[in-house]
């Protein structure tokens, strides 16, 4: 089933406890577009990049089954570029520079061959682009889900409830959910953001995990212990990924078959904070996957036999 992807493709420079980099790949459509490959072959991706933008990066896309006919270069332009320093506990970070470039006036154009897409992913952009997508399809999508975040809920919080309302699964953070909602209880907050739209709501915790929320259903999937994390960036955009990219291979959206496609999307995602940037994820085959997805497996599979007294 087809995929289509909105999202930043872009410049990150980032500093955490293991290091730093200089401008390096990054950007919401990246990271999803490489993790969803690892499920569906053939997907396509709305964007825009600057003449800055390596060739070589685009032609890896284009090795991972990504369709590019809706990524628009501006040759005269820069690509947009993000630089942030982690804090100690790797949960926290400082933004030290956004340059928006050529997102600035981003306008989301949907080629007539991705048009009758069955499954979209919204990454992190603002709630006006994210919903105009979603007019301009001709067809609804069997599912959409959307990313946003807390810098959305500060400045344009009407907007994106407006957006909300037209999407299927709204993945965001236990700290963005309690904002949103204004519940300090996450099992509150699921009920409060419901309300504005979404069926299914996916709460990521980082270290701790992911929740799935649907009617009266929760499931939870622990995180991987890892040794170390180097760079957290893209974990969200990398889950999300392989979420969407696993619902759209087996074309299978009840709350069973998505609690699968979480454990997908969270074993990637431990991949992805191994290194920085995009370089785990180039790096892994299917086989490193699938022994990660079988490790997962093993954190929360057991058996119990008691008698009570």
């Amino acid at each position: 089933m087809s995929l289509l992807t909105v999202g930043s493709v872009a410049f990150d420079a980032i500093e955490t406890p293991f290091g730093k980099t200089d401008k390096i790949i990054g950007g919401a459509g990246t990271y999803i577009a490489l993790s969803s490959s690892f499920f569906k072959k053939n997907q396509n991706i709305v964007s825009v990049v600057g003449g800055d933008f390596p060739q070589e990066m685009l032609d890896l896309l284009s090795s991972k089954g990504v369709d590019l006919n809706g990524l628009q270069i501006k040759k005269d332009e820069k690509t947009f570029f993000w630089s942030g320093k982690y804090h100690n506990d790797m949960n926290t970070r400082d933004t030290l520079i956004t340059e928006l470039n050529v997102l600035e006036n981003f306008d989301p154009i949907i080629p007539a061959e991705y048009q009758g897409a069955e499954y979209l992913m919204l990454g992190n952009l603002s709630p006006q682009v994210q919903r105009a997508v979603i007019e301009r399809l001709t067809e609804r999508p069997k599912l959409i889900a959307m990313d946003t975040m807390n810098f959305w809920m500060d400045i344009a919080l009407d907007e994106l409830k407006k957006t909300m309302a037209l999407v299927d699964v709204l993945i965001i953070n236990d700290e963005e959910a309690r904002q949103l909602s204004g519940e300090s209880s996450l099992v509150k907050a699921s009920k409060v953001i419901r309300a504005f739209g979404p069926k299914y709501l996916i709460i990521k915790k980082g270290e701790h995990g992911a929740l799935l929320f649907h009617e009266e259903k929760v499931f939870f999937a622990p995180a991987l212990p890892l040794e170390e994390v180097f760079d957290p960036t893209g974990a969200g955009d990398t889950f999300a990924g392989g979420f969407m990219g696993f619902l759209a291979s087996t074309d299978d959206i009840s709350f069973e078959n998505m609690k699968r496609a979480i454990i997908a999307g969270s074993a990637l995602a431990s991949f992805c904070v191994e290194k920085f940037g995009t370089q785990r994820l180039e790096e892994i085959n299917q086989q490193d996957l699938d022994n990660r997805i079988q490790e997962f497996v093993a954190l929360s599979n057991f058996e119990m036999v008691y008698q009570a007294n």
